[in-house]
């Protein structure tokens, strides 16, 4: 019942927003149609705001999750139009907080000691709220006389599971009628973009799972002058509740702050763009949330002229397999270089793009998208935009994409907009292609061929004694002719069940045709012959050829 309310509301505040254009070419266009005179406009013109305005602000209006769900959404340049993206990315995920003593509650128990004995001091008004936790102020036990630290303790919110559980529920359901009376459902893919909502709530659930983020992240930079990371206090954490170290510092938006502060903003721009390169390349473990509300600038004087970002919210966070990882850097170099040719060639080798596509037709596809950018000054050209717009192009010839690739995409396209906030005038290319290429020349050079090597040399060692005996099985095989070939994969799965499918039709087929044949005999023979139970046996006969040559008609779906 509950979903079925749910359900109802969803629908209001769409047609509210007049949103239901967006089922257009649907079947279930026409059912929204005739709702509509009966729910009242929410108080805007469509014809003057934008659908995705709209959409931002019906998100609104239905709570936080559907925030939160918005918000992710926002990072599927792959599968949205541009116009519902900007929008979405506009969502602001600020709630109500809930009261402190229930997050008192939920840290007690969690913890398992009182709150008195837990902190020395522990702020009953939360500073922050949002929709999956809040923040409270705190300060740890001082030690020897001396005060303890400052820290902030991010706590789930009550009942916030569920809430998302049933949320799912129900957008799965609905991704599920999209799939089926959508025209363009193989474009859209309603179900994917789903199963991204729910994987990247349930890594935003397990604060562990963040506060393990923290700790590789801080452990990364912790030698560095550019990114610093809170440290994670583990004694006063767990699934619901994590204690980090606490930060003071500057929004990277906030530019009358900054220049308030005298910090230099053109070393801290070029900074910017060097650590995101240096995360991605280097590290291969990335912030993929990196908005301005969880990057910030230290605003200690000593670091003016030499200033560092502080990183928070370390909840979604990226990484790529090392194949992907290489191909994006050589894709990078090529754009650098202007080799068009080489573009098409890595997207091909990188698996992206199914083989069959021609490499004239997509490098002719990448010129047409690059070429444009390049008309422009160095410093107006935008690396992420140009990364989305290949991408976007490259969809034509049944581009796939891991969803680590989106993240980065929407992470560097907000990196770029962060540094030319602080910097108009940044020359990205020229900040990036020197770290790139500095970190590439590292990672393939001879020296780190030799510590992979030394580093697998156990695992090799290990398995040695076998390799004697298992060339000389491979070789008497060949030699033998006895070389079995073992394939395993879902499409000889599912061929496999096809030809069952198919022999099962056609016994249907054979059954059905020969049993009315059957019955047209006995029709001809004695129309009022004996009878079954009441019915002419001419009569039933025919009855079952019939449903046997439905069956073999009937389309089944897997």
């Amino acid at each position: 019942m509950k979903a079925v309310l749910r359900s109802a509301r969803i629908l209001r505040v769409l047609l509210r927003y007049r949103l239901d254009a967006l089922l257009d070419d649907t079947r279930l266009a026409r059912y929204a149609a005739l709702l509509r005179p009966f729910v009242a406009r929410a108080g805007i013109d469509p014809r003057t705001l934008g659908r995705g305005a709209r959409l931002r602000l019906a998100l609104q209006e239905l709570g936080p999750i559907f925030v939160k769900f918005g918000q992710i959404l926002s990072t599927r340049r792959d599968l949205l139009p541009p116009d519902l993206v900007e929008e979405l990315a506009l969502l602001q995920d600020r709630v109500a907080p809930f009261p402190g003593a229930q997050a008192q509650a939920i840290i007690e128990a969690q913890l398992g000691t009182p709150i008195s004995t837990l902190f020395a001091q522990f702020e009953i008004e939360p500073l922050a709220s949002a929709s999956i936790a809040q923040v409270h102020a705190a300060r740890l036990p001082g030690r020897d006389g001396q005060p303890g630290r400052e820290v902030v303790i991010k706590v789930l919110r009550p009942g916030v599971r569920e809430r998302i559980t049933a949320d799912l529920a129900l957008l799965k359901a609905l991704a599920q009628v999209v799939a089926h009376t959508h025209p363009r459902a193989d474009r859209i893919r309603p179900l994917d973009v789903v199963a991204e909502i729910e994987n990247t709530l349930s890594a935003e659930l397990d604060l562990q799972r963040e506060g393990a983020n923290a700790s590789l992240l801080r452990r990364n930079w912790l030698a560095s002058n550019d990114l610093y990371v809170p440290e994670v206090f583990w004694d006063y954490s767990s699934e619901r509740v994590l204690t980090l170290e606490r930060l003071r510092g500057i929004p990277s938006d906030d530019i009358a702050a900054i220049d308030a502060a005298g910090i230099d903003r053109r070393k801290l721009a070029a900074k910017g763009v060097r650590v995101f390169y240096t995360q991605v390349f280097r590290d291969n473990f990335f912030h993929a949330d990196a908005h301005a509300g969880n990057i910030w600038v230290d605003a200690d004087p000593a670091r003016r002229d030499d200033p560092r970002f502080i990183a928070l919210d370390f909840g979604i966070m990226g990484q790529l397999p090392s194949a992907d990882q290489y191909y994006l850097a050589e894709n990078f170099m090529a754009m650098f270089s202007r080799d068009y040719r080489r573009i098409a060639e890595l997207h091909v080798e990188a698996g992206w793009m199914p083989d069959h596509v021609r490499i004239d037709e997509l490098e002719a596809s990448v010129r047409a998208v690059c070429e444009p950018y390049f008309t422009r000054p160095l410093a107006e050209i935008s690396l992420g935009e140009v990364l989305v717009k290949l991408f976007r192009t490259a969809q034509q010839y049944e581009l796939t994409l891991q969803p680590q690739l989106i993240l980065l995409q929407k992470t560097l396209l907000n990196i770029e907009g962060i540094g030319r906030q602080l910097d108009p005038s940044l020359d990205i290319w020229a900040v990036a292609h020197p770290v790139l290429e500095s970190i590439l020349r590292e990672r393939y050079s001879p020296r780190q061929l030799r510590r992979e090597l030394v580093k697998r040399m156990p695992e090799l060692i290990t398995h040695a004694p076998d390799m004697p005996r298992l060339v000389r099985e491979w070789l008497l095989q060949q030699s033998s002719g006895r070389h079995i070939v073992r394939m395993r994969s879902d499409e000889i799965a599912q061929l496999v069940e096809a030809t069952r499918r198919g022999q099962r039709q056609t016994v249907y087929a054979i059954l059905g045709t020969g049993l009315l044949i059957a019955a047209a005999v006995l029709f001809g023979l004695d129309a009022g012959g004996e009878r079954m139970a009441g019915i002419p046996v001419a009569v039933w006969v025919a009855g079952v050829g019939a449903l046997g040559a439905f069956m073999a008609a009937w389309p089944r779906r897997r």
